[in-house]
């Protein structure tokens, strides 16, 4: 593989003797993985039912290795049932480090397509609120799916610029990641493409989109909250002097520690612009050093300010629920904590919307709280994220496949299933499952299963 030479002539120089190993990687495939949803399923549960053979990414939890030559996890019903996300492993870091507690506001202001998103809302626990921004329209339509896969109400996804965000958010976050657009370099073995890219942009580009990023990220999050920073490039000019940057316009800023896997460098203050020792609280993560790509993180957290007083939350005016949906909604158990009186309607559609919520009017909002369904002629037509965020005992006319069945797979190409005469099944609205994980909805006609999947996720052939 031939490097980029500016790229190459800068590599040489802050690997020093390393060079040649670094040069080495590019002989090697990359490394595939996947990431359990833990908001669906534990990870001891899921490897008792996993049909893959898997091995533990070391510097997180609920990560594996997969072998990509023998399985392709985004065709097994697994996937589409939201058990896990398929994602690089050093790319799995930032959602881990950045240590979410029940109830915590979170911001992820450069999500698509939703791999650190989809971390952050499972480690919530079904509290708080994740906002999930990403200023691509058409990317955060991605990142809109993969949450609503993951099962996940307590959300909100936005498609704006970051200084928009700190115009409504002030003050708002007790948690913020940055997943910054940068050069990619970490990601040359990954993708040929990168290198063209970073032959045309450069560095300087994205170290001046970073900088515009941190100076609206930093007003919007709460005195004593954390900010974890991360891109996936080695260039100084993006790590290590853009974390200068921040502590540089705001005093109440300053780098923590967190648990660095072995095999990760720290952060190095010769390659900034003041040589401020506290740069090693960094970590750098070299595709010669771990079984993954590279990455950059670092972890900010704001001191306390007595005189803070808190934002407004999201205002909204009762949905008054006709009988249509008071019908449906009574087979939902009470244990899926969506409460009548928080639920707004527009146009139609009905939103669940999570206490707690900031107050997002204004903005370019691509889902705001749990999409219920429609009513449609005063009849309700419950939604795919409505099927994806109940649990099985959380609705009352269930029917399960096991995940070798034929007719799981003609559920996921949207064809009508016929159940077998010992399925006692009443007629109306079923939740379909896969081993007792939901997939959507289809509405039974004495054992004939109308197909209700989302037509824009099904399986192609």
């Amino acid at each position: 593989m031939t490097l980029p030479k500016a790229f190459d002539e800068r590599i040489r120089i802050q690997l020093g003797d390393e060079y040649e190993d670094y040069i080495k990687c590019f002989d090697s495939d990359m490394y595939h993985g996947i990431r359990v949803n833990t908001s669906k399923i534990s990870v001891e549960d899921f490897l008792k039912i996993s049909p893959f053979e898997l091995e533990p990414v070391p510097w997180t939890k609920n990560g594996f290795y997969y072998d990509h030559r023998k399985y392709t996890p985004s065709k097994h019903p697994y996937y589409y049932a939201g058990l896990y996300y398929i994602q690089e492993p050093s790319a799995m870091t930032p959602a881990s480090v950045l240590d979410i507690e029940d109830g915590d506001v979170v911001l992820d202001i450069c999500a698509a397509p939703g791999g650190k998103s989809t971390e952050l809302a499972a480690k919530l626990n079904g509290t708080g609120i994740l906002i999930s921004n990403d200023i691509s329209n058409s990317r955060a339509k991605a990142l809109l799916k993969n949450l609503e896969l993951f099962g996940i109400g307590n959300m909100c996804v936005v498609s704006e610029p970051p200084n928009n965000l700190s115009k409504a958010f002030e003050g708002t976050f007790d948690k913020i990641l940055i997943d910054a657009p940068c050069s990619g370099e970490g990601m040359f073995r990954k993708s040929s493409s990168m290198m063209t890219a970073w032959e045309n942009n450069g560095t300087e580009l994205f170290a001046g989109l970073q900088r515009g990023i941190l100076n609206e990220a930093c007003k919007m999050l709460k005195p004593g909250g954390k900010l974890l920073y991360s891109t996936c490039t080695f260039s100084p000019e993006e790590d290590e002097r853009s974390v200068e940057y921040l502590l540089s316009i705001d005093d109440s800023m300053h780098l923590v520690d967190f648990p660095k896997y072995e095999k990760f460098d720290d952060g190095n203050p010769a390659w900034g612009e003041t040589g401020n020792p506290e740069l090693v609280k960094c970590s750098r993560l070299w595709p010669h050093h771990v079984k993954g790509e590279g990455h950059f993180i670092a972890l900010f957290e704001k001191d306390q300010d007595d005189s803070y007083r808190g934002n407004s939350t999201y205002s909204f005016k009762s949905y008054r629920p006709d009988e249509d949906f008071i019908a449906f909604i009574k087979h939902v158990s009470e244990s899926a904590g969506i409460k009548t009186d928080r639920i707004e309607e527009n146009n139609g559609r009905l939103y669940y919307i999570s206490e707690g919520m900031p107050d997002v009017k204004g903005l370019r909002l691509l889902r705001h709280g749990l999409f219920l369904g429609e009513v449609k002629k005063n009849r309700f037509e419950p939604s795919q994220s409505l099927a994806m965020y109940l649990k099985s005992d959380q609705f009352d006319n269930v029917v399960s496949f096991l995940a070798d069945d034929i007719r799981v797979i003609k559920y996921l190409k949207g064809e009508t299933v016929e159940l077998e005469d010992d399925q006692d099944i009443e007629n109306g609205y079923v939740l379909v499952c896969v081993d007792g994980y939901p997939l959507g909805w289809a509405k039974n006609n004495r054992g004939v299963l109308k197909n209700k999947y989302l037509s824009g996720w099904r399986m192609m052939s």
